[in-house]
């Protein structure tokens, strides 16, 4: 094999291996989202099956209260969803300038270097398998 038909072998692997693990991550994304949606959806059809009255009182705005319940539940995971985001990033970022590192490959070698290797597989630790029951057992 020649030098260029090497150069054209890597970029093809690299091609594939770059869709796989964004096919991976929209799989992901997607699950995450479904489970979301399901999660909030059931808890909402719990709470107006437990309660109609209630439930009602806080989809719309009073007099006494102007601001409904939904609203308010809204605005408050709006603010909590970007205190959370903008906490991780901050984090994130701020991680990253202490490390020094400019890649994700770099920035993973370093936290190699930090942190002992987990190994590949059970059977490779020498441990025997968790069972149920091993798991769940009291101290």
């Amino acid at each position: 094999m020649t030098a260029a038909e090497d150069a054209a072998a890597g970029r093809r692997q690299d091609s594939e291996d770059r869709l796989r693990i964004l096919k991976g991550a929209a799989f992901l994304t997607t699950v995450a989202s479904a489970g979301m949606v399901a999660g909030f959806g059931s808890t909402l059809a719990m709470a107006k099956k437990k309660s109609p009255g209630w439930f009602n009182k806080g989809v719309m705005a009073t007099a006494a209260v102007p601001e409904s319940g939904a609203s308010l539940a809204l605005r408050a995971l709006g603010w909590g969803s970007l205190y959370a985001c903008g906490g991780v990033g901050l984090l994130s970022f701020a991680l990253w300038k202490f490390l020094g590192v400019d890649s994700a490959s770099e920035f993973r070698q370093k936290m190699a270097s930090f942190f002992p290797s987990v190994p590949k597989s059970d059977r490779a630790a020498g441990a025997q398998p968790a069972t149920w029951d091993s798991i769940f057992r009291s101290k």
